[in-house]
């Protein structure tokens, strides 16, 4: 079973969010496990102090790396394979590759940023830094979900029907076919004639072709790769 530890100033936000949906009927079964620890509780201070001004001035605050190491030291488990990652504009792209290879750990450990980033010094104790996008964000437990959303709709038991898993955008390098459901007509828009035929093998086909033509005219770079 795959373990989430997320490590946050707002745990509340990961509890929460983790409740409802796919990840909440997960949780119950018992297919995965998700916990939010709070950075709070790794300080040594009465004040219980998580950040401070960064050297050579600057605005803003910046995450301490005493606090975070020591709770990644605390976090990570002492068996099954374990990758601790920093959620991080400057990390490389999530693809749905790097969710596919996520789900080869036991452990994924995610260290939320949050103010003007943290300590330098805490790439030491992290194995990689990861984007969720060219974007900024106020901290990162959004992009933690993002990433503990996406790896976790491939795993076993979690998605109703393993094959939406299959045929969904991106899974196989390419964006999805269009998809209908009744009524037949809407607004004098129809469902394509070849959906209603019951006629298996050319519906595939056109699936197919609708695929790359989509990818082809909005994800042109999914076709380089």
């Amino acid at each position: 079973m795959l373990s989430f530890d997320v490590l946050t100033i707002f745990p509340e936000i990961i509890t929460e969010a983790t409740r409802h949906s796919l990840l909440g009927k997960a949780l119950a079964a018992g297919s995965l496990k998700i916990q939010a620890h709070d950075l709070r509780s790794y300080t040594t201070d009465k004040h219980r102090k998580v950040d401070d001004v960064p050297y050579g001035g600057g605005p803003g605050m910046v995450l301490k790396a005493e606090p975070i190491a020591k709770a990644v030291e605390a976090l990570t488990s002492s068996s099954g394979k374990v990758r601790r990652i920093l959620l991080s504009p400057r990390g490389p792209l999530l693809t749905q590759d790097k969710a596919h290879e996520f789900t080869r750990y036991d452990q994924l450990l995610l260290i939320c940023g949050r103010y003007e980033g943290v300590d330098e010094r805490v790439a030491s104790v992290v194995d990689e830094e990861l984007s969720i996008g060219d974007y900024v964000l106020a901290g990162g437990e959004f992009a933690a979900l993002v990433v503990i959303d996406a790896v976790s709709r491939l795993l076993p038991g979690v998605v109703g029907d393993p094959e939406s898993v299959v045929e969904e955008s991106l899974a196989k390098g390419h964006l999805e076919y269009p998809q209908y459901t009744r009524p037949q007509e809407f607004r004098g828009l129809t469902v394509p004639e070849v959906l209603l035929s019951g006629d298996h093998q050319a519906i595939r086909r056109w699936r197919e072709e609708q695929a790359k033509e989509l990818t082809e005219c909005r994800r042109p770079d999914l076709l380089k790769k």
